[in-house]
């Protein structure tokens, strides 16, 4: 699965036929899934006056989605690898639109709380189908750009989400705005299926999904890095995507209409961090520079720039934080990219979905934990201090576990067998 194969009369033209406009919805893709997810950070100010909520209730519900998006891990990417992309991301794009769609009829608590759930469930299905989607479309040497596009796709979304959402709110209410901003994935799901329409699927082989959900990955090192690194790493961008705003609300006294354009500040640099990392590997790839090297490398690099984030509470001026916070959310990208294109380097790659859901269940995991975490701390009154503080030093030890784990990374033959690892 590692390239579609060459188009078949019989079966079809290939979906590498259209590579560059599906890569385009895909990307496109990505920005709603972010959007859909973080509407309720940026409209928390509004409905916690609106339905009186606390900070540990807006904490139980990012918990929710954490929760069921991690559970939800466990079987997406065998769903992926099953039905093939052709039909798992309008899937996923229309159950998560739905999804959204239900905050806004929502009028109690348990009724928000289990919309958090169906979203966070379904919107499990956008990591691991669009990386299922890049290895399928690209070689090994371009995918390291092409997860750096779809990587920042994400950071798209959390840019236009503060600089729309709170004046679609204000013109319409912040009901409305859940509605008609979940109603555009349906408009994706139409774009999709004109655009495949006639093009052949990829399942993996039957053979390779017998074992279903709970498939061999389980026995391999290679799986348990990745899972250990997304599980430290991918908690400094859980805490930010649901709690950057209040952080600018608590600290600088910034209302709805004043934090979009840090917020945007911030996201765009993590998008240029995405961006950059992915063409650097590319690049460094290219003139034959091992995996080894240029993985690890950037990794380490990446966890470099993390440690001055906690100096975000010691200024004064709420752009030095802004830029910090950038600083790290680039960085955090970056990190990102290259652990992907880990696994898309290493692991055989009708393999790929069930790794990437798997490691996406662990980061999942980390986010509930710091989610958590961040609920109590602040209600107790400790501040942002505690979670910044961890969150400069988790990157460092993501890329230890990996080290530990994977001390030479090597590159996975499609035809390899898990019990060789």
């Amino acid at each position: 699965m590692a390239e579609i194969a060459a188009p078949s009369v019989a079966g079809g033209r290939s979906l590498v036929h259209r590579r560059w406009l599906i890569l385009g919805l895909i990307i496109a893709a990505g920005i709603l899934n972010y959007v859909d997810r973080q509407i309720i950070a940026v409209l928390k100010p509004v409905i916690e006056s609106d339905l009186h909520w606390t900070d540990r209730d807006y904490s139980r519900l990012t918990l929710a989605f954490q929760t069921s998006a991690a559970f939800a891990f466990v079987f997406t990417g065998w769903i992926i690898d099953r039905l093939g992309v052709k039909w798992a991301n309008p899937l996923g794009v229309a159950t998560w639109s739905l999804a959204a769609m239900a905050h806004g009829w929502a009028t109690t608590f348990p009724q928000f709380a289990v919309a958090r759930v169906a979203l966070g469930a379904s919107e499990s299905m956008g990591t691991p189908s669009g990386m299922r989607t890049l290895a399928s479309l690209f070689t090994a040497r371009q995918r390291s750009w092409a997860i750096g596009v779809l990587n920042a796709s994400g950071n798209f979304g959390a840019i236009f989400t503060p600089l729309i959402v709170p004046f679609v709110a204000a013109a319409y209410g912040w009901r409305s705005t859940f509605v008609i901003v979940g109603a555009l994935g349906f408009g994706w799901v139409i774009l999709w299926l004109a655009a495949t329409a006639g093009l052949r699927n990829d399942p993996a082989p039957p053979a390779t999904l017998a074992d279903g959900p709970k498939a061999s990955i389980l026995v391999d090192r290679r799986t348990w890095a990745i899972a250990g690194a997304k599980t430290l790493s991918d908690q400094g961008w859980w805490l930010l995507l649901f709690w950057a705003p209040d952080f600018f609300h608590r600290v600088f006294g910034m209302g709805l209409t004043k934090f979009g354009a840090p917020l945007a500040t911030i996201y765009g640099c993590a998008a240029a961090g995405s961006l950059a990392a992915g063409f650097a590997a590319s690049r460094l790839l290219s003139r034959g520079l091992s995996v080894n090297t240029v993985r690890k490398g950037m990794l380490l690099l990446a966890a470099i720039l993390v440690l001055p984030l906690p100096l975000a509470l010691h200024v004064h001026d709420a752009w030095l934080a802004v830029g910090l916070i950038g600083l790290m959310l680039a960085a955090h990208q970056a990190f990102s990219v290259n652990l992907f294109g880990v696994i898309t380097d290493i692991i055989p790659a009708d393999r790929v979905g069930r790794v990437t859901s798997f490691g996406a269940l662990c980061g999942n995991l980390g986010g509930m934990a710091i989610l958590f975490v961040a609920g109590e701390v602040l209600s107790r009154g400790f501040g942002y201090g505690p979670l910044f503080a961890w969150l400069a030093c988790a990157y460092l030890l993501a890329i230890g576990w990996l080290q530990l784990l994977l001390p030479r990374l090597r590159p996975a033959e499609p035809s390899e067998d898990l019990k060789d690892a």
